[in-house]
């Protein structure tokens, strides 16, 4: 038995034979592990036998604070949904993870910058999940909130917390189910945590919501523009992606321009948008989940879509190399023969681009001509992941997922500017 009165929380020096080491005690779910958390910020296990002593030098206690909630009349009124994700976590130094932050006063207590601008009149929690554990009845949880508190006079525009991994996706769904917008729909996010010194969370709140109470009626993501501390960009729904696992500015415009700068202070310009106007946001959040995203390899054998068939799914978005090309030379490999069997057989597909950036073309080469004739629906600059939600959204509608002809009208259709005329 080690001699010690430490507890988890408490800052320690666990003594070795030849060493010693000091950090935060860690709760350990392993038997002969005493698991400590380094001031570089790393993790350590050490054998529980080579511990001669573990000496207490600060103990935990947790800071019990009061949450002025307040209103102040004279600014303006925003509403939040809170979802999850690291912006709404917290360190929890028992455990050396982190605890969801999941009531206001939780979340208002590390973000008090947030009421310099605004006064949060309401706050709605339709659940607490990671982005990876999301889906579509997520994303229609979200829609319906949001319509609630956007066609609440009193309120002038709404942030939205969520993990990072699949934001994009909850942002094209939402810009395709919140019909007629009136207001700002921010969502923000964090990359690092707010135990961080690095972390991004404050500023992508404070820019949020100035965006929340600008003229902005768009659906965008609001999040660092560089790795620094300076601004943010408010950025379309439907035309950015994460393109980085852990910088802060890992979210980018692909194909398209952000809304704007925005600085903790003010909002400069940069694209053309929509503006606040007296609309009664409607919700059309109809949903066919039975779609999938494929991405296309060398050697990939096409019948991989009579999985697809016979799971009973209606549509597929194949993400295509080059201008929109798959294998179509080879006798055993090539898709143009399976292409035509599936869209025989009801699967709608459409291409998208796995460059990212630039448009479909499939006019310029002889293969890209050999698969268009298919019928495959090639979806000129739009991205991939809004290319699923749109393609899942136009299917959920019945009456149009009858006629794939109006099934090509519609995803060929800008609703909300999925896709771009002029690329520069």
């Amino acid at each position: 038995m080690i001699p010690t009165t430490a507890r988890p929380g408490d800052f320690v020096e666990v003594h070795l034979t030849r060493q010693i080491y000091v950090g935060t005690l860690l709760e350990s779910s392993e038997k002969g592990i005493v698991l400590l958390k380094l001031e570089s910020g790393y993790n350590i296990g050490l054998q529980k036998k080579d511990v001669l002593e573990i000496k207490v030098l600060k103990k935990y206690s947790e800071k019990k604070t009061e949450v002025d909630m307040k209103k102040e009349g004279k600014k303006p009124n925003i509403a939040m949904i809170i979802t999850g994700g690291t912006i709404a976590a917290r360190l929890n130094p028992r455990k050396g993870g982190v605890d969801w932050l999941d009531t206001p006063e939780s979340l208002f207590k590390f973000y008090p910058e947030i009421f310099e601008k605004v006064n949060v009149l309401k706050v709605e929690i339709p659940f607490m999940k990671a982005s990876e554990d999301m889906d579509f009845k997520d994303w229609q949880k979200i829609a319906k909130t949001a319509e609630k508190l956007l066609n609440d006079e009193n309120i002038k525009g709404i942030i939205i917390t969520h993990g990072t991994d699949f934001l994009h996706y909850t942002s094209a769904a939402l810009s395709f189910f919140l019909k007629d917008l009136n207001k700002p729909v921010v969502l923000t996010y964090s990359q690092r945590s707010i135990d961080r010194a690095s972390s991004d969370a404050d500023l992508n709140l404070q820019c949020s919501a100035l965006v929340a109470i600008s003229d902005i009626a768009e659906v965008m993501l609001v999040g660092h523009a560089t790795s620094n501390d300076d601004f943010c960009y408010a950025m379309p729904g439907t035309k950015v992606r994460k393109l980085h696992t852990s910088k802060r500015d890992a979210f980018k415009v692909v194909n398209s321009k952000p809304f704007a700068k925005i600085f903790p202070d003010r909002i400069d310009k940069v694209s053309e948008y929509n503006v606040r106007n007296k609309n009664k946001v409607k919700l059309d959040s109809a949903f066919e989940e039975k779609v999938a995203l494929v991405k296309i390899y060398p050697g990939q054998e096409p019948e991989i879509l009579d999985y697809y068939l016979k799971k009973k799914y209606k549509g597929i978005v194949l993400e295509m190399a080059g201008l929109g090309h798959i294998p179509t030379k080879r006798a055993r490999l090539g898709w143009t023969k399976k292409l035509k069997e599936v869209q025989d057989k009801g699967l709608i597909v459409c291409a998208t681009a796995q460059t990212i950036f630039g448009r479909l073309d499939p006019l310029v080469y002889s293969n890209g001509r050999e698969l268009l004739e298919t019928g495959i629906i090639y979806l000129e600059d739009m991205l991939s992941e809004t290319a699923l939600v749109k393609l899942g959204w136009i299917l959920g509608h019945k009456e149009w997922a009858k006629d794939k002809n109006k099934v090509k009208e519609l995803m060929l259709k800008n609703f909300s500017r999925e896709l771009n005329d002029r690329l520069e």
